[in-house]
C-alpha cells in the first residue's frame, strides 16, 4: 500500500512539472516523423496480465525486429536523443497512475519473449512492472550489449538470464528505501549520459 501510494504521488509529480517537457517533445516527435507521438504496445504485466504499454515514438513506422538492434536504422533523430536522455518513457508514469506499473519493478516484456521464460523465469511475473530497476541500469545501453546479426537470439539466451536473475535477487527483498536507492541512481545514471 505504501509503495502504491508512492507510486501515485511520484507520478503526478513528475507528469505535472514535467508537462512542458511533454509539450516540446509532442511537438518534436511530430515535426521529425508521420503519425502519433505516443507509441502503444501490449506487454505482459503482473501475473501475466496484459496491458497497453506507452512510450513516446522514436523509431519509424517500417518492419523489423521485436528488439531494437544496434544501430537501427527505423530510429528517427529525435528517437536517439530521447533513448539517449531516457525521455522516451515519460509516458509510463501514465502506466504507473493507472497502476499496471510501478516507478520500480522489472521492465515489462512482449508476450513472445515471456513466452520463452522457464518456470524459475515466471517468478519474475510476480512482481508489477517498473519504469526502472537494477537491472535497467545494469544494462542502461543495452542495444550495445547484442549482436546485430542476431539480436533477438542475443538478447533471449544472453542478456534476459542475466536481467532477470539481477531483478528477482532485488525484488525478493525489496524495500521502499531500497526503490528509493534505485530511483536515484537511475537519475544519476541519466545525469552522466548527457554529459
Amino acid at each position: 500500500m505504501l509503495k502504491r501510494i508512492f507510486d501515485i504521488i511520484f507520478s503526478l509529480i513528475i507528469l505535472i512539472f514535467g508537462l512542458p517537457v511533454f509539450a516540446i517533445v509532442f511537438l518534436l516527435i511530430r515535426l521529425d516523423s508521420q503519425g502519433p507521438a505516443i507509441f502503444h504496445q501490449k506487454r505482459v504485466g503482473r501475473d501475466g496480465k496484459m496491458f497497453d504499454f506507452l512510450k513516446f515514438k522514436t523509431m519509424r513506422d517500417v518492419a523489423g525486429p521485436m528488439i531494437t538492434a544496434p544501430g537501427d536504422k527505423r530510429i528517427t533523430k529525435i528517437g536517439a536523443f530521447l533513448r539517449k536522455a531516457k525521455l522516451d518513457e515519460l509516458p509510463q508514469f501514465i502506466n504507473v497512475l493507472k497502476g499496471d506499473m510501478s516507478v520500480v519493478g522489472p521492465r515489462p516484456e512482449l508476450f513472445e519473449i515471456v513466452n520463452t521464460y522457464n518456470d524459475r523465469q515466471r517468478e519474475i511475473l510476480s512482481f508489477k512492472p517498473g519504469i526502472t530497476s537494477p537491472a535497467s541500469i545494469r544494462f542502461r545501453n543495452e542495444e550495445n550489449a547484442l549482436s546485430k546479426d542476431r539480436v533477438m537470439r542475443s538478447y533471449i539466451k544472453e542478456v534476459l538470464p542475466v536481467k532477470i536473475d539481477c531483478d528477482l535477487e532485488y525484488f525478493r527483498k525489496s524495500s521502499l528505501s531500497s526503490d528509493l536507492t534505485v530511483i536515484f541512481k537511475t537519475i544519476k545514471g541519466v545525469l552522466n549520459a548527457k554529459e
